[in-house]
């Protein structure tokens, strides 16, 4: 065995025992994590590494923020399940947080990012058939070629990416697609079947796909025209939200308030899963007791963490951090020379590296180029590779970062440049 810093456990065994009794629903870049702190992370062995994935945006905050880790500890202390089968001393503490927070109604806590976007599925199909009086089994969700807003049999089955829903069906009918990023596709449809859709389910930035940014406008235009056809503006801020994008929701650099909006990830820290779906009463309380929960859903030690968390990201102005780091980030990748780097794209701290595939090399090669460098990242459809490093990052550990970036490829530079023997 290895010589151990962290854990009692080395890369190798770690590696060796998730590949035997794990799922292999996951493809790990070959490295093992044992400690977290601020944008680092460490290996059994000791090694460190800047995290440029962030838990694909769940710890906006940094690895265990000192703040949201003691409200996790003092609470699970006290109280940490109670089910909704009883009131919580501190849920609706929690409750009228989050909502004057981002400025609505009401909230619908669950816990995973993919039951929050099923929770607003069912909720636009229910205001559907009681506001909108959509007939029975007849209400429609508008989607976006190139989506991702989760893993479930109902999500997977509107996703355009074959790799998500092969071998997965049949799955659930009531869904339409059109393309991302073109409002005039949203009002022809809207035009033709408006009278029997419900929501527009909308990624204000897709991650998935790759950080796909939308043109300037987009969303207040596509809000502009689900209003006309009395439809609901449904944004999945799962990833671009929480500072993400160099704004607390990344709808506000269009000045869109939802009608209904999506929450997860980064909403406590990386601490315990937790997400929100936030509306007005008029849509939220269209739901009835009993018709809609889950046993952990707003529980007491996740509403405590979630608050610590939000704070955190408005005290520390993390947004504002994120959209300066993100410009200086940007421009130090545009000067990186090589011919494996076809286009770079992003907003705020959520950026996309897009890869020219060429002498065997691919986006998996990339990061794993930048792995020895000591940064860490993952590719996303194979010619993509996501830069999202947590919001706390600094203009000093921005430049490291370049600097390793910019090491990795001179290695790759190299490899092209070999003749084939």
């Amino acid at each position: 065995m290895s010589k151990l810093t962290y854990g009692t456990t080395d890369s190798a065994e770690a590696m060796r025992l998730e590949h035997e009794y794990g799922a292999h629903n996951y493809h790990p870049l070959p490295v093992v994590l044992a400690k977290g702190r601020g944008i680092y992370l460490w290996d059994p062995e000791g090694n460190r590494y800047l995290d440029f994935l962030s838990a694909y945006g769940a710890v906006n905050q940094g690895h265990c923020h000192p703040k949201i880790v003691q409200a996790c500890l003092d609470q699970a202390k006290i109280l940490t399940l109670t089910s909704r089968a009883f009131f919580a001393n501190n849920l609706g503490v929690w409750e009228k947080f989050i909502t004057e927070f981002f400025g609505f109604e009401m909230v619908l806590p669950m816990n995973t990012g993919a039951e929050a976007v099923e929770t607003a599925i069912k909720l636009a199909r229910r205001w559907g058939y009681v506001k909108k009086n959509i007939p029975d089994n007849q209400a429609q969700i508008v989607t976006c070629a190139g989506n991702f807003h989760g893993r479930t049999t109902t999500i997977i089955g509107f996703s355009t990416d074959p790799d998500c829903k092969a071998g997965f069906g049949p799955f659930t009918p009531g869904f339409l697609s059109i393309p991302y990023n073109d409002p005039a596709a949203l009002e022809t449809l809207l035009k033709e079947k408006g009278k029997t859709i419900a929501g527009f389910l909308v990624e204000p930035l897709q991650g998935e796909a790759g950080v796909a940014v939308p043109d300037d406008g987009y969303m207040k235009k596509v809000s502009e025209i689900c209003e006309k056809y009395n439809v609901l503006l449904i944004a999945d801020e799962i990833q671009s939200g929480l500072a993400r994008t160099g704004r607390m929701l990344c709808c506000e650099w269009d000045d869109v308030q939802p009608d209904v909006l999506i929450l997860g990830k980064a909403l406590t820290g990386g601490i315990i899963p937790m997400s929100a779906v936030l509306a007005s009463k008029d849509i939220m309380l269209t739901i009835k007791p009993g018709e809609h929960g889950s046993t952990y859903g707003g529980n007491p030690l996740a509403c405590e963490i979630a608050i610590a968390a939000l704070r955190v990201l408005r005290d520390e102005k993390l947004a504002e951090n994120a959209d300066k780091m993100g410009e200086i980030f940007r421009t130090g990748l545009g000067k990186i020379e090589s011919p494996l780097i076809e286009l770079i794209r992003g907003r705020g701290l959520m950026n996309a590296m897009i890869i020219k595939p060429q002498g065997g090399i691919e986006a998996w090669d990339v990061c794993l180029a930048l792995k020895d460098q000591g940064l860490l990242a993952k590719p996303t459809h194979r010619h993509i590779i996501r830069f999202t490093p947590p919001c706390i990052i600094n203009e000093k550990q921005i430049n490291e970062s370049l600097g390793m970036i910019k090491a990795a490829f001179a290695t790759l530079n190299e490899k092209i440049q070999q003749p084939v023997t």
